[in-house]
């Protein structure tokens, strides 16, 4: 019982730690931006350009938002995106899609540390990009295609109120950084639970289980054995932890910077427990649609991964 409480409380201060210092500073600064940009009218005009080339894939304008907060900010940004589809009348069948593809696409907070041990990120941008967007169009037209979206057809572009208009920058911000407080505050719950699912899966040797279980599979592939540990890192533990041990592996020899590469198109992706928990906490609307962008993100993870294997 006494370990038990130990993991508690320990995975209690990883999830705030999270919250409060990794994602609470991002969202608050990207959502302040992003509610500027919604009174102002830049969001809906950025939408309506590219609007006509991502509805092939099921994707609404909005999603190239969320395209660029994940490769340049981190995997959180894209949150306050989602935040605003949940209000803004984007369908659900359009929310599956957008957060398929960003579950598939490489989060910025992994990937530029990354780059300077030897990650190619020109190719890792690219095969994002591919994988994102076949990632969100099986979502949209195959896994997500009964999602019930009566009387949301399409991205409802509103104009800008005048109240909006007239309201100053300052106060447009201040709004957006505590619809972002609240947002974190309602994802603590899940983050806590999250880690402490993680710190028992590690205590009690299931994560030491998978490794042996995987290894076989990792030779057939091209893996070196030693993969198995930063990719089960990355799939319960998330992106961070995965970084950690994958650069200590470089530095101490047991893995080359083509072996990194090689493996990077199925690590470097928010699609992990606290990943998953953190873009869901959006809202009702978008966790109710995880089940098929998952569906969608392990076709769009299975492009990715082959192409860093043809690549390298």
């Amino acid at each position: 019982m006494e370990d038990l409480v130990k993991i508690m409380l320990a995975s209690g201060k990883a999830g705030l730690d999270l919250a409060f210092y990794v994602l609470l500073p991002v969202l608050v600064i990207m959502m302040a931006i992003m509610k500027v940009m919604e009174a102002r009218g830049i969001l809906a005009l950025v939408a309506r350009t590219v609007q006509p080339l991502l509805r092939l894939f099921g994707i609404p304008g909005a999603g190239a938002f969320a395209i660029v907060q994940m490769l340049l900010v981190s995997f959180a940004a894209p949150l306050a995106t989602f935040s605003i589809m949940e209000k803004d009348g984007t369908s659900k069948r359009q929310i599956a899609a957008t957060l398929a593809m960003v579950l598939t696409l490489s989060q910025a907070n992994v990937v530029f540390p990354m780059v300077a041990v030897g990650l190619n990120l020109g190719v890792i941008m690219l095969t994002s990009i591919v994988g994102g967007l076949a990632a969100a169009a099986a979502t949209y037209y195959l896994f997500a295609r009964s999602v019930d979206d009566t009387g949301h057809t399409e991205v409802a572009l509103q104009p800008v109120q005048e109240k909006a208009r007239k309201t100053t920058i300052l106060n447009l911000m201040i709004v957006g950084g505590q619809e972002a407080v609240k947002v974190i505050l309602d994802t603590i719950p899940m983050l806590i639970l999250a880690i402490f699912l993680v710190n028992i899966l590690k205590t009690t040797g299931a994560i030491a289980l998978l490794e042996t279980i995987l290894t076989p599979l990792f030779h057939l592939i091209g893996f070196p054995a030693v993969a198995v540990l930063p990719l089960a890192t990355k799939y319960l533990a998330g992106g961070t932890a995965m970084m950690g041990v994958t650069i200590n592996l470089l530095k101490e020899g047991a893995i080359t910077t083509q072996e990194l590469n090689r493996m990077a198109g199925f690590m470097t992706n928010p699609c992990d427990l606290v990943g998953v928990a953190v873009l869901i906490s959006a809202g009702q609307r978008c966790a109710s649609v995880a089940r098929p962008a998952i569906a969608g993100f392990v076709v769009g993870l299975l492009i990715r991964g082959v192409l860093h294997l043809l690549l390298f």
